[in-house]
């Protein structure tokens, strides 16, 4: 063997692998409670003992979901920190314009998170815990970037790109293509345009 091939994924991880990804997609089309255990190892092509030897559970797995979906979220945020290193303000930005154009798709579902807490209203719920937590991230790392912005009122204007952002994640599910969402950036530019001064220092 070349000691450039790699050894071959052990089965197991193979599995846990297709277990995630199957209802990564199955949750976020469809819902997480609204996907049986059944129906995702059968469209993953695997046994079900191995999502339990993996996952443990179905809510073991939806929090996998979750927390997978918000390192995407992150993934985009940290490409935008990429490309403006030293503009807090053409981060969001950038951001915002990628919202509004994944939110003008007709397959759009939204945010994960957002939803699992539409359908777990229980607090007490692991899967709503984990999604409200990861929630809880995006508010501080929107106050943290609103402070190096200069803003007046830091926690104020985050609470108000929160709010633009969580309305985008409902309403392009409730229009569609053409709705409000698709201004979703220009409105955020209005919010920090009102609330911090022209330059970042």
């Amino acid at each position: 063997m070349s000691l450039e091939t790699a050894p071959p994924t052990p089965p197991r991880r193979r599995a846990a692998e297709k277990i995630r990804d199957t209802a990564r997609d199955l949750f976020y089309s469809h819902g997480i409670r609204a996907v049986g255990v059944d129906e995702i190892v059968r469209n993953a092509g695997v046994t079900k003992p191995s999502l339990y030897r993996a996952y443990g559970s179905k809510d073991d797995l939806a929090a996998a979901y979750l927390c997978d979906y918000q390192e995407e979220f992150w993934r985009r945020f940290e490409t935008a920190a990429d490309r403006h290193p030293h503009n807090v303000r053409a981060q969001i930005l950038e951001y915002f314009t990628g919202l509004a154009d994944r939110a003008s798709q007709a397959d759009y579902r939204g945010c994960g998170l957002t939803n699992a807490v539409v359908e777990y209203p229980d607090q007490a719920h692991p899967v709503r815990q984990v999604a409200g937590r990861l929630k809880e991230e995006v508010r501080q790392r929107l106050t943290v970037m609103s402070q190096a912005m200069n803003a007046r009122d830091p926690a104020l204007l985050a609470d108000g790109l929160l709010l633009l952002m969580e309305g985008t994640f409902i309403a392009a599910q409730i229009f569609g293509p053409g709705g409000p969402a698709g201004n979703v950036a220009l409105l955020a530019r209005q919010i920090i345009d009102a609330n911090c001064p022209p330059d970042e220092g």
